[in-house]
């Protein structure tokens, strides 16, 4: 099964390379391989789907790829996107057959790491994970340039091989260095919020759910918002008072994403740790979506909370965008029971709806009573 859609005539977007995408036959998976695509500035022209992308020979199936072949030729397009992991020898394969470059899932979340990325210490997270992505596949490289079926590339035996491994393991063992420097700082900012009796609230919650907005909204900051994907990389923290007296920080940073890998999640770890490491944890759920979509999101966050076994006492569930709902209430019951969330709130940065109970919950969670006690 494929769909295919003709080149864009928009202007805006003939400086972007034209690309065709390959996703799963779901909803959902499209949509959110297309926003990567657009995220990465690259033109959708042709979208075809396969229910199944770990073929051996090329990810996809070998009819699919002859379709693409054609389709590829016929539009112009400069590169492929599988919206998958892919091993060098099918990348490999697959542009051999199709004359352009082919990119999975991975190489197009790094790339759009990589034109977000703005504080040193995102550049060297991404760094990290370009690395660990790159690791195992110096060797298959070096094995087709080897066997001169990677042309142009000139020959690299085992002994360039062995040097480039310890040349990437060197340089990973320095950045990991520079990002334990960065943790023990933030540490000791941790531990001297702890002494001042600061209470630390984090945002977290899915790419695009809306957490700078919120961000911007309690704080009176400016910070970039975006439809794309991943416009928050760095975390950001700023004081801010709830119930017109309790002073709290609020935090945010890098977004989730369904199938993110782990060296991945490692990479940010230090980051998002601190988060993790707040008294209270608002996880942010876009309400005007789909269910399906909300659920496949809600699961993807719960999972990397899990994996970076964060405390479930902290979690307090917030549904966001709630303007964009018809029969409001109603919906917000209904994914609530649906998910299996206690007492979720629901508001919208647009309208203000929900932003006082917001405040008054945040200074009543248990996780922040004994601050406020203290005062």
């Amino acid at each position: 099964m494929s769909t295919l859609s003709s080149p864009s005539s928009s202007p805006t977007r003939k400086s972007m390379k034209p690309v065709v995408l390959v996703a799963y036959p779901d909803a959902f998976a499209i949509e959110e391989a297309k926003s990567l695509v657009d995220s990465a500035d690259r033109a959708i022209v042709g979208t075809f789907t396969q229910k199944y992308l770990n073929h051996s020979r090329y990810g996809i199936g070998s009819g699919k790829a002859e379709e693409i072949k054609a389709f590829v030729k016929e539009s112009k397009a400069e590169q492929v996107v599988i919206d998958e992991h892919l091993t060098p020898r099918q990348i490999y394969n697959l542009e051999k057959l199709t004359g352009v470059q082919v990119i999975d899932r991975e190489r197009l979340i790094l790339d759009i790491f990589y034109s977000r990325a703005t504080s040193t210490e995102a550049k060297l997270q991404i760094e990290l994970a370009e690395i660990e992505y790159e690791m195992p596949r110096v060797r298959e490289n070096a094995k087709l340039t080897s066997s001169g079926e990677r042309a142009g590339k000139g020959g690299m035996g085992e002994y360039i091989v062995d040097v480039r491994f310890r040349d990437l393991k060197r340089r990973i063992s320095f950045i990991k260095e520079k990002l334990k420097n960065a943790q023990r700082k933030r540490e000791l900012c941790h531990q001297q919020r702890i002494k001042t009796g600061m209470t630390v609230v984090s945002l977290v919650g899915y790419t695009s759910s809306g957490k700078t907005t919120l961000f911007n909204l309690l704080t009176g900051e400016h910070k970039q918002t975006s439809s794309s994907l991943f416009t928050t990389l760095s975390t950001t923290t700023r004081s801010l008072k709830v119930n017109n007296e309790q002073e709290v920080l609020l935090t945010d940073t890098v977004g989730f994403i369904s199938r993110l890998p782990t060296y991945m999640i490692d990479a940010f770890k230090s980051t998002l740790e601190e988060s993790l490491a707040a008294d209270l944890i608002l996880l942010l759920i876009d309400a005007s979506e789909g269910l399906q979509e909300i659920r496949i999101k809600y699961t993807a966050c719960r999972h990397v909370l899990e994996e970076l076994k964060a405390d479930r006492s902290k979690v307090l569930v917030v549904f966001t965008k709630y303007d964009k709902l018809t029969n409001s209430e109603e919906v917000v019951k209904q994914i609530a029971a649906d998910l299996g969330i206690p007492n979720p709130i629901s508001i919208s940065a647009k309208s203000g709806h929900g932003i006082s109970k917001l405040g008054t919950m945040i200074g009543q969670h248990p996780r922040v009573l004994p601050v406020q006690a203290s005062d």
